[in-house]
């Protein structure tokens, strides 16, 4: 079970071709990615991980090169072969050659981690012609040099008895840096998928390639391409000495990573990545391109907005926002890198797209694969949505360095945010983060280990803020501080609510419209009769909401017994087909609607999900509503529902307990009803305005 996770994760980039190669009985999976003239084969390490150790890297180098991968013998999708003599050094390096070859190319730049280092450098040395460079990470060369002291011995015995607490031990040493967890996890979890028994015989009893110091120091020297070699200084797996002899020895470079470990291309992997792209521009370089610099003077105001596409309600503030700032800088040009389903409101709203977003890794997409019925746990989503971040994050690089902007905005934009606190030097424009909660929270069920994780995560964040307060030049918190839950960040870590009042300024909510002031004139033009009772049901821009839509309509006959002037809207939204949906008569199903905040206004009751915007908007336009907040999902059940119960909005219902008689009475009991809730400001897009209109 635990492969079939691994393997069927989210990935930000999918494989254009994959195929095995067979030697002596040994099947080879392969993976292939782009067709950019140049080819990156990057080698793996031993059966204790496979390809997916270059999740990082992958999505960012086959935008540049044809990049290459494969499972080395024992683990991922190659076989394991029974003997120490088949796992020798060697035949790894003819299962590489063979891959290249096999995939098309017949040359490549090489890459490579620890002993799939050594791997490429072995293949460049014995077939030159198939190298243009080698970029080493932590090379591993037997003899070379003495081993690491804190890494030469190892019990067999224990990894025998209890390899998942060998792992979890082997791989702490490995990645030193605070703040690790979710990288740990990966590396134990391909680790078991190798086994222990398949390690033990390519690490401890495959025959070494060679037995001499010298014999290692002639290999090194026969390599004749460029090389890169990379090193972290907290390395305990291979020594810095190590490190240099390989560079010294093939007149290489090398780049030495003060506090990193041994595994940088996952901890550190834009890093990585930007060091990677320039060694193969400089052994092969790209196509000249025309580039045009314009006078800082003469140059027109310009932002770069990037908004969340988990759910709609981003999207709509974002243009209320982007309105607002125009009036304010007239001159101003925005551009949005956005996905969908973000894209189809600024398409409505004819904003200009940023042509690179074709080329985002689909967040959307990945929320959806981590639902289940009406549940969703959004944390545990997120942190599992880290290569899908790291590759839109290297776009957004890419974007910005090519252009010329005076601000970036990010809205809940995780992955800029994140990546520019740790690689502060990459920061070159103004930039403003938005948000409408600050802080990771637990759910109950996850007991001690997802209150650890939380609070990890926020002691990440506080560390980030506290360190490089220069990176956010305006943080903006969508809301009031009474909106900011009490809890506190985790036992040892501040209150949440006093922190983000230190750390924030606060535009009050944004809806982006004003309340309607006339709702029979509105109910007119939208086709609502005056004695119609309308019950509009929608679930925002994901498809996590199917499962409501079905129970919701399948509540829809004894509501309408229950309310005989009931008419049911059921909006699905962009990524949910209408066609799934089953049909009653006199229900109406409708896909994507534009401005779907003046039907709610217009409405006498809605039937949501726990997501904030749809539910402010009600409590705006004062509507009755009932909301189900996703289970596991903390932000709806916390974050949300501590704002809700502060303006008095809604009620509340549980999707475990309220089926379709559930639902139909509690239509009836809350159709166009009276509602007192505290009033909604609404100058908030104005105020957000304000505040980044003073950056420009």
């Amino acid at each position: 079970m635990i492969t079939d996770v691994v393997r069927e994760q989210t990935r930000a980039r999918y494989p254009d071709e994959e195929g095995y190669v067979e030697r002596e009985g040994v099947r080879v999976f392969y993976e292939v990615y782009g067709d950019a003239p140049t080819t990156f084969l990057l080698f793996p390490t031993s059966p204790i991980s496979h390809s997916r150790l270059w999740k990082a890297q992958i999505p960012y180098l086959s935008r540049h090169f044809r990049t290459v991968v494969f499972d080395p013998r024992g683990n991922g999708r190659s076989d394991p072969p029974a003997t120490a003599e088949a796992y020798d050094w060697w035949e790894c390096v003819r299962d590489g050659s063979a891959v290249l070859q096999a995939s098309g190319a017949r040359e490549a730049i090489v890459g490579g981690l620890c002993d799939g280092a050594g791997y490429a450098l072995m293949l460049a040395a014995s077939d030159p012609a198939a190298v243009l460079g080698v970029a080493a990470i932590a090379p591993y060369v037997p003899m070379l040099t003495p081993p690491h002291p804190s890494g030469a011995h190892h019990s067999l015995d224990e990894m025998r008895r209890d390899y998942r607490s060998f792992l979890e031990s082997f791989f702490a040493g490995r990645l030193p840096e605070p703040h690790s967890t979710k990288h740990l996890e990966d590396c134990v979890e391909w680790a078991l998928e190798g086994g222990a028994e398949n390690v033990i015989l390519a690490s401890w009893e495959a025959p070494k390639p060679w037995a001499t110091e010298e014999a290692a120091r002639d290999l090194c020297r026969r390599v004749r391409c460029p090389v890169l070699v990379l090193h972290g200084d907290l390395d305990v797996c291979q020594t810095r000495a190590r490190a240099e002899a390989v560079a010294e020895l093939t007149r290489g470079t090398l780049v030495a990573l003060e506090g990193s470990g041994h595994l940088p291309q996952a901890r550190d992997p834009v890093k990585v990545n930007g060091l990677f792209k320039d060694f193969a521009d400089s052994v092969a370089p790209p196509a000249p391109k025309v580039k045009t610099w314009t006078r800082a003077l003469s140059r027109k105001r310009r932002a770069l907005y990037v908004s969340s596409p988990i759910g709609l309600g981003h999207a709509r503030r974002d243009v209320a926002i982007a309105q607002e700032l125009r009036k304010l800088h007239p001159d101003v040009e925005i551009e949005w890198l956005a996905q969908h389903p973000v894209t189809v409101v600024l398409e409505a709203e004819g904003e200009r797209i940023h042509p690179a977003s074709a080329l985002l890794a689909n967040e959307s997409v990945h929320i959806e694969s981590e639902s289940a019925e009406h549940d969703l746990h959004a944390f545990q989503a997120i942190r599992r949505m880290d290569e899908i971040l790291v590759a839109n994050f290297m776009l957004f690089l890419d974007v910005v360095r090519e252009e010329q902007y005076d601000l970036w905005i990010g809205d809940e934009a995780w992955e800029v945010d994140y990546f520019l606190h740790e690689n502060p030097e990459l920061k070159s424009s103004a930039y403003v983060w938005l948000t409408d909660f600050v802080g990771w929270l637990p759910m109950e069920d996850g007991g001690d280990r997802e209150e650890f994780l939380t609070a990890d995560y926020n002691a990440e964040m506080i560390e980030h803020i506290a360190r490089f307060p220069r990176i956010r030049d305006r943080a903006v918190f969508v809301g009031n501080p009474d909106d900011v839950v009490p809890d506190r960040f985790g036992a040892e870590l501040p209150g949440i609510r006093d922190w983000t009042e230190q750390h924030y300024d606060f535009a009050g909510y944004v809806t982006g419209f004003e309340p309607v002031a006339d709702r029979e004139k509105l109910r007119r033009e939208l086709g609502y009769g005056p004695r119609e009772q309308v019950c509009v049901v929608t679930v925002g821009g994901s498809g996590v909401g199917g499962h409501l839509l079905r129970r919701v309509i399948e509540a829809f006959p004894q509501a309408k017994a229950n309310v005989p002037e009931l008419r049911m809207v059921v909006v699905a939204g962009p990524r949910i087909d209408p066609a799934t949906l089953p049909e009653h008569e006199g229900l109406e199903i409708r896909p994507y609607v534009h401005q779907l905040y003046r039907h709610l206004a217009a409405c006498d009751l809605a039937v949501v999900q726990g997501g904030l915007t749809t539910s402010m908007e009600l409590t705006a336009n004062r509507r009755p509503f009932l909301y189900f907040p996703l289970r596991h999902h903390f932000e709806q059940n916390f974050h949300v529902r501590h704002r809700l119960e502060r303006y008095g909005a809604g009620r509340r219902m549980n999707f475990e307990t309220d089926g379709p008689a559930e639902i139909a009475a509690a239509i009836a009991e809350e159709i166009g009803r009276e509602v007192e809730y505290l009033p909604v400001e609404t100058d908030g897009a104005a105020r957000a305005a304000k505040l980044i209109a003073e950056l420009l």
